[in-house]
């Protein structure tokens, strides 16, 4: 066994309003560099925002050089504020994860060695990508006992679907989150759909479909959970 305190009790319930006051610990996984922030950037600072003391793991699997600089300064900046940070970024191949999976798997439970995540985002287990349904399936896999939320990714192949689960963000939060992509990667102002239009029209239909306030919102699938009542 490993030296990780491991709470079965919690499996599939975490009651954010009722954790406030508590120490947390919170997951963010991502096959390649980007993917945290495009999925979830908004939903980060409003977590650190409201538990700046909690712990919080950020893993990214895909990376060259320059791309792994421009993520760990992203994250970096992303988890301002908060007290307990672990940042690592890995240096597998893009678009091969699949084909390296017993390493991948390695990375994972070695993770899984050193954290107990309450609640955990990672990518959606039907997107196209394969790199990401292969990060869907092993953060399932290893981490069964956290509430896992998964995050959505615009592209190309255009699989975005029917989220389920909502989390409502402000204009400021919306602006931040964008200003926060293009300023950190850069390398990715060539690609077309690397821009503000598209993270804010991905906000934008979301916020449409939650009735959100300023009408706006990341959105996340959840596969299980339980409530409690």
């Amino acid at each position: 066994m490993d030296g990780v305190e491991r709470r079965p009790s919690l499996m599939l319930q975490f009651d954010l309003g009722a954790a406030r006051g508590e120490r947390h610990s919170f997951l963010f996984v991502g096959a390649h560099c980007d993917d945290i922030e495009i999925g979830c950037g908004a939903t980060v600072r409003k977590l650190v925002s409201n538990f700046p003391d909690a712990q919080y793991s950020w893993l990214v699997l895909a990376s060259d050089v320059a791309r792994a600089d421009e993520a760990r300064a992203a994250a970096r900046a992303f988890l301002e504020g908060a007290a307990d940070v672990s940042i690592a970024v890995e240096d597998f191949r893009d678009g091969y994860l699949p084909y390296a999976g017993a390493t991948v798997k390695d990375t994972f439970e070695e993770l899984h060695d050193r954290i107990n995540p309450d609640l955990v985002f990672t990518h959606f287990r039907l997107d196209a990508h394969q790199d990401h349904r292969l990060v869907n399936e092993l953060t399932w896999n290893t981490f069964r006992d956290s509430v896992i939320l998964e995050y959505e990714i615009p592209k190309f192949d255009g699989d975005l679907g029917t989220p389920n689960v909502y989390v409502t963000v402000t204009e400021a939060e919306c602006r931040e989150k964008v200003e926060m992509l293009l300023d950190h990667y850069r390398s990715q102002k060539s690609r077309s759909w690397f821009d503000e239009a598209t993270f804010r029209a991905v906000m934008r239909l979301r916020g449409i479909e939650c009735n959100a306030a300023d009408g706006l919102a990341e959105a996340f699938y959840s596969r299980k959970l339980v409530l409690g009542i």
